[in-house]
Parts: structure tokens; sequence; C-alpha cells
């Protein structure tokens, strides 16, 4: 079957995968993948391949991924949302100056550790497995970049924020620094990514995927089977031959290979669209 790129909308305390197994039977199809997990917690955008579709992932811009989320504050919780509050305290109201300080400071944060409640692999066993196991739980540092940030609303005791993030950003972590920052605990009580890269829902129309790829579009001068069956092949015979990886395009499938160092590596070949 042909594959199909498209942008869906996961409701909130449904996992991905849950979702994922709704799309499939209403597509009618038992092959589809989507771009990044979502907590059940959370709501908002995925960007769903389907019938091979999905190995185009790493290809497409897919960053900045833009969350909207609402942080309460003097609310505790072990999962640093509302899942698992355990304690509730009433706070004086912020000075909004201060709070909006708070947020912009989230984009000088470059290294977080993930919530031990997530789905992150320690030993091969999740990290949420072993918390609620109450086994100990300790997870490595990593790297992220926070492309944008920004206060939407100040109604004590939430705030609503904005986050525009790099992959593997856990935005519950984000709003645990901006509690922290106030001196208070803070859980968030509402999540969703509101797009990732420039995909955001509208309809859940399938996408162009020529349009989608963030790559450049190269051609084959000489019989396209040869690429069609992955033959060794010649950067002489590519209209472009600088290094760089290209897409190549036979109007009923696409292949992507790289040139590097004058050789041609094939990336994928035939991904029918």
């Amino acid at each position: 079957m042909k594959g199909q790129l498209f942008v869906g909308y996961k409701p909130l305390f449904v996992s991905s995968n849950n979702y994922l197994s709704r799309v499939k039977r209403k597509l009618k199809t038992k092959t589809a993948g989507y771009s990044g997990t979502l907590d059940p917690f959370a709501a908002g955008t995925l960007l769903i391949g389907t019938d091979g579709a999905s190995r185009l992932f790493n290809y497409i811009k897919l960053e900045p991924k833009v969350y909207r989320a609402v942080l309460w504050l003097g609310a505790k919780s072990e999962t640093l949302d509302i899942e698992g509050v355990s304690e509730m305290a009433e706070l004086p109201l912020f000075e909004p100056s201060t709070i909006n300080a708070a947020i912009e400071n989230l984009k000088t944060v470059t290294k977080i550790t993930p919530p031990k409640y997530s789905a992150k692999r320690i030993n091969g066993k999740r990290a949420y497995e072993l918390a609620r196991a109450n086994k100990e739980v300790e997870l490595k540092e990593c790297d992220i970049t926070v492309f944008d940030s920004k206060l939407v609303l100040y109604s004590h005791p939430f705030i609503t924020f904005e986050v525009g993030v790099s992959k593997g950003t856990y935005v519950r972590t984000l709003g645990n620094i901006v509690a922290q920052t106030l001196g208070v605990d803070g859980s968030l009580s509402y999540l969703e990514r509101l797009s990732e890269g420039e995909f955001r829902y509208e309809d859940g129309r399938p996408l162009d995927i020529r349009a989608a790829l963030n790559l450049t579009k190269n051609s084959y001068k000489k019989d396209k089977t040869d690429i069609i069956h992955g033959k060794k092949v010649s950067i002489c015979d590519f209209e472009l031959q600088d290094d760089g990886v290209y897409y190549l395009d036979r109007g009923d499938a696409i292949s992507i290979i790289e040139i590097k160092e004058q050789k041609i590596i094939y990336k994928l070949n035939n991904i029918e669209i």
C-alpha cells in the first residue's frame, strides 16, 4: 500500500499507542507509526506515517516542538503532573514580573533530568515501572534546547505558558524548574503539543510528502531501475553532486541517498507514496 503522512490529534488520558491503534483501525492499515510519544496526560499533535512513510521521520524537520502548559503552583506531585498530586498548599500572589522572569529563565536551560515517571529505559525497564514499584530510579541528564518561552496568562495559582523545545524535552520538568525558581512546589495541570516543526493539526488530511521532507530533490540521469534495485551507481550520473542527503522522485515512490566523499550511499529505497 502507498504510504501517507498526516497530522493527528491525540486526546487527553489516552496513550499514544492506543491512539495509533484507533487510527490504524480507521484507516484499515496494519502498519503505522508516530513521530514523538505524548504522555497519556498530554493532548495534541502527532505526526503519523502509514505503510512505510513513518520511516521518513528522520528526514522531516520536527523541531521546535511547541507546547502549551498550565502550571499549578502549590501542587506537589511525584509525577510532576495532576496524576500524582499528594499535597496542595495555598500560596500568596506573585508579582507578574516575577512570574514572567521565571518563564523567561527557561530559555537558559540546556540540560534536564527526565522525570522518574517517564518512559526512559533503565536496564531494559521503563523508569515509571521502577518508580511505581518503589525502586530507586536514577536518570542521566540530557542536553536540550529551549528555542522560545513565553507567559500566556497568570491567574493565581495557575501559570499558562508556551515553550518551543527540542526533541526529548520533558515539559513537566520545565514546569518544575519554573516552580523551583519561584521557591514553591508546582505540577502541570494541563499539557498540549501545539505543533511539531511546521506541522499543526487542522483536519487530518494527508500531507504532501515531498513538501514535508527537509531535503533537496536530486535527479538520476540514467535508468531509474538502477536506483529501484539498489545498484551501485556513479556520482557523475546525478544532477547534484555536492555532499549531502537528497531524495529521488520516480512519481509513485521516493528513495533517499547520501553523497559523501564522491560515493553514493542508499539511506531508504522505494518508499511508495
